[in-house]
C-alpha cells in the first residue's frame, strides 16, 4: 500500500479502506433512510389506520382517509423502493412533499427540539430526502441497472 505524502487523512494508512468503502457509503445512507420509513408506513397501513385519519382530521388535513392511506402506501412501500434503489427519485420528491408537511405544518409550531414535537426530526429527514432526490439511485440500485433512470 502506499501512502501519498500529501494526503491530509488522520491516519494514512486507512487510505485503502476508505477508498474500497466509500463506494457503498450512499448506498447504505439511501437503504437506511428507506428501511426506516417502513415501519412508519406499517403502522399507518396495518396497524393503526383509524388513528392515523383521526389524527388526519385534528390537524384539518383532509380527505383525512385517502391521504391516511396514501401516506401510509409511501411510507410502506416507497421505503422498500428507496431501501432497494428502485424509482428512487419518484419515490423521494413524494417523501419530500410529506416531510415538507410534516415540518413546516404540523411540527414547526412546536420548536425546534423533536423531544418536544418540534420539526428537528422532520426537517432532517427531509434533507435527507432532498439529498436522495438530486441523487437518484445511483450505482448500487435497481435504478441503474434499467434503461433509463426515472
Amino acid at each position: 500500500m502506499r501512502v501519498s505524502r500529501n494526503s491530509k487523512l488522520l491516519i494514512p494508512y486507512l487510505e485503502r479502506f476508505y477508498d474500497s468503502s466509500s463506494y457503498y457509503s450512499y448506498t447504505i445512507i439511501r437503504f437506511v433512510a428507506g428501511a426506516m420509513m417502513v415501519p412508519h408506513g406499517y403502522s399507518k397501513l396495518f396497524v393503526n389506520l383509524d388513528g392515523t385519519v383521526d389524527f388526519f382530521k385534528s390537524v384539518q388535513l383532509e380527505p383525512a382517509y385517502p391521504l391516511a392511506l396514501y401516506i401510509g402506501i409511501l411510507e410502506f412501500f416507497g421505503g422498500i423502493f428507496l431501501a432497494l434503489g428502485f424509482l428512487t427519485r419518484f419515490v423521494a420528491i413524494q417523501l419530500i412533499g410529506l416531510l415538507a408537511v410534516a415540518t413546516f405544518y404540523i411540527h414547526l409550531k412546536n420548536g425546534f427540539l423533536w423531544v418536544k414535537g418540534g420539526y428537528e426530526y422532520p426537517l432532517f429527514w427531509l434533507a435527507i430526502m432532498i439529498a436522495i432526490f438530486f441523487k437518484g439511485g445511483d450505482r448500487v440500485s435497481i435504478d441503474s441497472s434499467l434503461p433509463k433512470e426515472l
